[in-house]
C-alpha cells in the first residue's frame, strides 16, 4: 500500500514493464481492494500473506453500516492516473481497473482470500438479502470509482471478477453478473471527446460465455480454460476477446513458451482486416503473471506474439 499511495511510486510502476517490454497499453498499478478499504475496513499486507481486513463484514449491523466511501479517501488513486497519463505522454493508452461487486464482496465477508469461500457464501445462502445489499453498494462504489479514474484520466477501464467462478449457476447470474452489468450501465460511455473501451474479465467463467457475451461492454476477457475459437463463434462478433495464455507456460522454456503462444493466436483463427468492426483479439494471460516469472521468458512471449500477428496480418490480407 505505500506503493500504491505514492504518486511518484505507483507512476514509477506503473511505467517499468513499458521500459523493459514493448507492449502496447499500461494498467494503472493499485490494489484491487482500495474501494472496501476506504469504506472502512482497514487494508492491510502481511509478510508473506495476501490483503486482510481488520474488520470483515460478516453480520447485518456490518452489512448495514456500508456506504459507498467518500471518493476523496481515494485521491491518491486518482493523483496516480494523472501522473501516469502525463508521464506516458500518448505513447500506449492508459487502463483503469477495480475488482467487481461480487469479487469485493469474497473478500469484505471473508476478510482474506479464502480456499473455499465458506463464509460469503454462507450468507449468500442463508441471507440473500444482505449479500444483495452489499452487493448493490459495491456497484454504486465501483462505478463511481471508475468514472473518478476516467475523469482523471483512464483511457479504458476493466472490471475484474476474479472470483465469479466459485459460484454455482444461477448464483453467478444473479450475485455476480446482475451487478457487473449494472457497473457498466452507469459508466462513461465517452469523456471529453474520447471513447472510454470498458472491459470485463471473469476467471472461471466460461461456462457462461453467452451471457457474458450479452454485457454491454467492448472487451470480454478470457481464463485459459476456454477456447478461443469457440469464444468468437459465440461472440467474437459483438465484442473484442481478451486473453487467454496459461500464466504458467511461462516457466517453460523460450521455445515452447512461443510454441504455446502461437497456439493461441492460432486458435483465434484469421485476424479481422480491413474498414469497419469485425472479430478482434488482444493478446494476454488468461490471469496474472507470477511474481516467479523469469522477465527474460516475458521478452520472448511479447516477442512471439508481435511476429507472430505480423505474419498472421500479412497473410489475410493477401
Amino acid at each position: 500500500m505505500g506503493l500504491a499511495t505514492n504518486t511518484d511510486y505507483a507512476t514509477e510502476v506503473t511505467l517499468q514493464p513499458l521500459e523493459r517490454y514493448p507492449l502496447d497499453a499500461a494498467i494503472l498499478f493499485s490494489d484491487i481492494l482500495t474501494v472496501p478499504d476506504a469504506m472502512g475496513l482497514g487494508l492491510s499486507f502481511a509478510l508473506g500473506e495476501g490483503p486482510r481486513f481488520a474488520s470483515p463484514v460478516r453480520d447485518e449491523a456490518a452489512v448495514r453500516a456500508l456506504a459507498v466511501p467518500d471518493m476523496d479517501k481515494l485521491r491518491y488513486v486518482f493523483d496516480a492516473v494523472t501522473s501516469i497519463r502525463r508521464a506516458l505522454s500518448g505513447r500506449v493508452p492508459l487502463i483503469g481497473f477495480s475488482g467487481s461487486p461480487w469479487t469485493l464482496a469474497c473478500y469484505m465477508v471473508e476478510g482474506a482470500g479464502s480456499d473455499d469461500y465458506r463464509l460469503v457464501k454462507t450468507m449468500l445462502y442463508s441471507r440473500p438479502d444482505l449479500m444483495h445489499h452489499m452487493l448493490q453498494i459495491n456497484a454504486d462504489a465501483v462505478a463511481a470509482y471508475l468514472n473518478a479514474q476516467i475523469e482523471a484520466g483512464a483511457q479504458a477501464v476493466m472490471i475484474f471478477d476474479s472470483w465469479g467462478g466459485v459460484l454455482a449457476d444461477g448464483a453467478f447470474q444473479q450475485f455476480s453478473l446482475a451487478y457487473t452489468a449494472q457497473v457498466l450501465s452507469k459508466l462513461h460511455r465517452t469523456y471529453q471527446g474520447a471513447f472510454i473501451p470498458r472491459l470485463v474479465f471473469t476467471k472461471g467463467g466460461g461456462p457462461w460465455l453467452e451471457q457474458m457475451g450479452q454485457l454491454d461492454c467492448e472487451v470480454l476477457g478470457l481464463d485459459w480454460t476456454v477456447n478461443l475459437g469457440r469464444a468468437r463463434q459465440l461472440v467474437g462478433h459483438r465484442m473484442a476477446l481478451q486473453g487467454n495464455l496459461d500464466p504458467n507456460v511461462l516457466f517453460a522454456p523460450p521455445e515452447q513458451i512461443e510454441t504455446e503462444t502461437r497456439r493461441v493466436l492460432e486458435s483465434f483463427g484469421a485476424p479481422h482486416i480491413g474498414a469497419g468492426p469485425g472479430p478482434t483479439q488482444i493478446f494476454n494471460l488468461g490471469h496474472g503473471i507470477s511474481q516467479h516469472t523469469p522477465p527474460e521468458h516475458v521478452t520472448a512471449l511479447v516477442a512471439e506474439v508481435h511476429a507472430f500477428s505480423r505474419r498472421q496480418r500479412a497473410l489475410a490480407v493477401t
